[in-house]
């Protein structure tokens, strides 16, 4: 009996219009099994799960999907019905995705909300994705200095069903423009006397961060203080919205994995394997065209030692060797570059201090490699002047390979080229031109022992 797999079953529902087996359906699946499911239904039928289902329920499937298939899906909806759903969700989540979409379509949707909410998403819209501003919510409590903690208490009371969603620890105090000047920890006041000010229960000048703060320096504000969140500023000390740890966490997450992805020669953005195939194709193939032009230069040095490599026909086995272990080496130096640039402990400019940092690890593995394979290539053959030649090319092409690691992410960044995407098409090309030609000089000036 053939086995009903879950997204055909949550298809069924859709096309039934059976909104409430749907929604039951939902929420019987564990989160990783409901990104699951939702990936692997039809663009369409994604986006008639979400015009089917409430807006409160579309909203959570929504907070489930990969942001392609969130925003490819909002993009299928009419825009009062997108609208409604993006007004259940957090404000950076509804920033990430409009940022996402295409501007005029963006546009109808935000016609469709309040002129006020639309403007303030707006703004949050244009903050760049790795600075505070970017990051940050703006569902937050924010009480005007000089109230009594019995008149908070009725302002929470009076507005509980817009606060109900947040995330509500602590109440910030404002003064008159705006300016944030403490902040109001909920249990300190419950336990106050009601007639108690504000201002003598808040934490007076509260740790922030500025709302232009790149990502290196959030991570290092919350490694610094173990906090949960912190209220994010402008210029002038106006309170803008508040930073979670966790979201700093997530967007560090999505840069590295971005990163591997350029690495690996994903260009272009997420790729998932739901989306259009000749889409995936051309993004795939604008590295890998590039790469197989690059990789014709290498094999061009062996073929200017054609009668060296006929000779010496063992030569052959460790060519690849040499270029694979030199290649690895140069990819770490490439990582750590990548990583150091991310989080702002090095700068473009620092090319000699890099430089000296690898050229010392790199002779150290480039002789315990170079011995190594060195070993198995006398053993082998039993000619020691094939080890001499095997062993001493891959120490120099690992010494040279960690120096160009290195440094190439810099000189890339310094030319405002993508380091992630062209480092390693250019580290693998010249890895092994140097190690052919290092391999096939050393053993054409040893030839004769070599025979």
């Amino acid at each position: 009996m053939e086995t009903i797999q879950p997204w055909e079953q949550l298809t069924a529902l859709v096309k039934s219009t059976d909104a409430e087996g749907a929604r039951d359906f939902m929420e019987s699946l564990e989160p990783l099994e409901t990104v699951r499911v939702v990936s692997r239904l039809e663009e369409d039928v994604r986006a008639q799960l979400l015009s089917l289902l409430s807006p409160e329920d579309a909203a959570e499937v929504i907070e489930h999907m990969p942001d392609a298939h969130a925003s490819e899906a909002l993009e299928n909806l009419s825009p009062t019905e997108a609208a409604r759903i993006l007004e259940e969700l957090p404000s950076n989540t509804q920033a990430d995705l409009l940022g996402d979409l295409e501007d005029v379509d963006a546009e109808a949707i935000l016609a469709e909300m309040e002129p006020e909410d639309a403007q303030e998403l707006r703004e949050l819209a244009a903050y760049p994705e790795d600075t505070a501003g970017g990051l940050m919510i703006t569902e937050m409590v924010q009480v005007p200095v000089g109230l009594s903690v019995d008149q908070v208490v009725d302002h929470f009371r009076q507005s509980s069903e817009e606060y109900s969603g947040y995330d509500v620890q602590y109440a910030y105090v404002v003064g008159v423009r705006g300016e944030l000047v403490g902040v109001l920890r909920l249990r300190d006041l419950l336990m106050a006397p009601v007639r108690t000010k504000v201002e003598n229960l808040m934490l007076r000048d509260p740790h922030s961060v500025r709302i232009d703060a790149g990502l290196s320096e959030l991570v290092h504000f919350f490694e610094e203080h173990h906090f949960f969140g912190a209220p994010v500023l402008d210029h002038e000390g106006v309170l803008c919205g508040v930073l979670r740890k966790s979201g700093v966490e997530a967007a560090v997450s999505d840069q590295g994995a971005e990163t591997f992805r350029r690495t690996q020669g994903i260009v272009g953005g997420e790729e998932l394997r739901s989306m259009p195939l000749l889409l995936r194709s051309r993004r795939r193939l604008a590295w890998l065209s590039v790469n197989i032009l690059l990789n014709v230069f290498a094999a061009s040095v062996i073929a200017m030692h054609q009668e060296t490599l006929e000779a010496v026909i063992a030569l052959a086995v460790f060519l690849p060797i040499i270029s694979d272990m030199s290649g690895c080496s140069g990819s770490q130096a490439v990582a750590v570059s990548l990583r150091e640039l991310t989080l702002g402990t090095i700068r473009a400019s620092d090319l000699g201090a890099v430089l000296m940092g690898e050229i010392l690890l790199g002779l150290i593995n480039g002789v315990v490699l170079g011995i190594l394979i060195g070993c198995v290539a006398w053993i082998w053959q039993g000619s020691p002047w094939l080890g001499l030649v095997v062993g001493g090319a891959l120490a120099v092409n690992t010494t040279l390979a960690v120096c160009i690691g290195g440094v190439i992410p810099l000189i890339l960044k310094k030319a405002k080229k993508d380091p992630a995407l062209a480092s390693g098409p250019i580290l693998t090309t010249i890895t092994d031109m140097c190690g052919f030609f290092l391999v096939l000089t050393m053993a054409a000036f040893f030839l004769e022992k070599l025979r």
